[in-house]
């Protein structure tokens, strides 16, 4: 088989096809708790080694704690980060240097880029990258961490010395309360990569449906609508997580479902 766009055989091809899967992933380490909400590193490397060669490169405008850089670089491929917050960078790139120091063991390791750029995911043109391979990110979900609700778990964290918003830059799309403000926003971010990106490469995000107030605002939908006037929608993936608890949420009332799924969606740029 020609395979043009990654490493792997047929077998392991066909198994990504898959339009759903289950993912649970590890316990996180005590540095990345810092962070309210980030996707497994284990998740992200299957998906980058889907997506791109090794030697390639892996681009995540919204990086966090850095999971989508640490992923890459076990994979072997270069990748840049781009992160708001002073404090997620500066862990991203602590994470990122033992992370680098374990692999530099390994006989098979070759010098890969890993950089972490502090800066403004919409400004993205200006910090000088070079030519993208592979978009791979999860947004905000949207002022969520501001919503009532969750009590227990903000208080949880509070106590524990955890940040329960990401932060209280208005540059932060998480502070963003209007929900069709912040959805313009997200979709000028992910539009203004287009330059970056060589043609015919992917972009994946990470994302979900959010419910606030009572109601479903459809998230992942809107994406898929808004930006599938700038790359090609070719398909989703369900993540499902089978570990979680279950919550009385509606109990003898009313219908409200315990959300333990996440989509997926592969954007080209053609």
């Amino acid at each position: 088989m020609n395979n043009k766009l990654n490493d792997l055989d047929p077998k392991t091809w066909l198994k990504f096809q898959k339009s759903w899967f289950i993912h649970n992933p590890p316990p996180r380490k005590k540095g990345v708790l810092t962070h309210p909400a980030k996707f497994p590193e284990t998740l992200a490397q299957e998906f980058i080694t889907f997506f791109t060669k090794k030697g390639q490169t892996v681009l995540d405008p919204m990086c966090g704690t850095g999971s989508t850089l640490v992923a890459a670089l076990r994979a072997g491929r270069h990748s840049y980060g781009i992160e708001l917050n002073p404090k997620y960078a500066a862990i991203a790139r602590q994470i990122l240097a033992e992370e680098r120091a374990l692999l530099k063991a390994n006989a098979d390791f070759a010098p890969i880029t890993a950089e972490i750029i502090e800066g403004d995911a919409a400004r993205a043109t200006e910090y000088a990258l070079p030519t993208v391979d592979y978009v791979l990110t999860s947004p905000p979900y949207w002022d969520m961490l501001h919503a009532r609700g969750a009590e227990t778990q903000k208080r949880r964290r509070a106590t524990d010395g955890l940040d329960v918003v990401y932060s209280d830059d208005p540059r932060d799309l998480g502070n963003v309360h209007d929900y069709a403000a912040f959805l313009t926003q997200l979709v000028a971010i992910y539009a203004g990569l287009k330059p970056l990106l060589r043609p015919g490469a992917y972009l994946t995000i990470i994302v979900k449906n959010v419910k606030k107030g009572g109601k479903i605002y459809p998230l992942a939908w809107d994406l898929g609508r808004e930006l599938g006037n700038i790359y090609a929608l070719k398909d989703e993936k369900l993540w499902l997580q089978d570990n979680q608890r279950l919550a009385p949420f509606g109990l003898g009332s009313a219908w409200v479902s315990n959300t333990f799924h996440h989509y997926c969606l592969q954007f080209r740029n053609e």
